[in-house]
């Protein structure tokens, strides 16, 4: 793989390694994105951060969030990261799908970023502080491995539903995940390494 994808390694299978990694991977990508001057990379970057944000959002909610929700004695903190997820995937719906010569590209992506780099963030020291601290490495090896799974399975666009209950959301999600993997065959990658196996992970 590239040097600019960052890859788990063998020694680092805790969950907090895997989420961090799929952090500083979108970071990459909308580094990329938004120093190219090639429209043809950004575009291919674009299917890239969002094949990657849609795999991670709703793999957390499948996986992560039961967690958490089991370790926390409120939901409230839950809730309000189900919301952030919500918003974060209403903002992708719309960069997925612009043209990069289109003048709303770079605020649309500008502007995800901003609540995805506060999300990260509010995750990296919150969440992944309370599963770290309460399970074993053992346990968190494997909801490590639960949660590289799913990925393979769900959805890799987003598609915001109109849902009173966000928890369902996930669930409709899954539903549109073999029509997105059959169309991520025709979409135009990073020429690199990851080109294909990555989308088809």
């Amino acid at each position: 793989m590239n040097s600019r994808l960052f890859t788990i390694s063998a020694n680092m299978v805790r969950i907090s390694d895997v989420i961090k990694d799929d952090h500083r991977k979108l970071e990459s990508y909308y580094n990329i994105i938004v120093n190219s001057e090639d429209q043809d990379e950004q575009t291919r970057y674009q299917n890239q951060f969002t094949w990657e944000l849609a795999r991670h959002a709703v793999a957390e909610e499948l996986v992560v969030f039961p967690a958490l929700e089991k370790l926390r004695a409120g939901k409230e903190q839950l809730d309000d990261d189900r919301r952030e997820h919500k918003a974060l995937k209403e903002m992708l719906n719309v960069f997925q799908d612009l043209n990069s010569s289109d003048p709303r590209f770079f605020p649309t992506i500008t502007l995800l970023m901003e609540g995805l780099a506060q999300h990260m963030k509010d995750e990296e020291a919150n969440d992944l502080a309370i599963l770290e601290e309460s399970l074993t490495s053992d346990e968190s090896e494997k909801l490590a491995e639960s949660l590289s799974r799913t990925k393979i399975f769900v959805p890799s666009r987003s598609h915001p539903h109109d849902l009173d209950n966000p928890r369902y959301e996930t669930a409709v999600d899954l539903l549109t995940a073999p029509l997105d993997h059959l169309q991520d065959l025709f979409r135009r990658w990073p020429d690199e390494e990851s080109t294909l196996t990555a989308p088809m992970e």
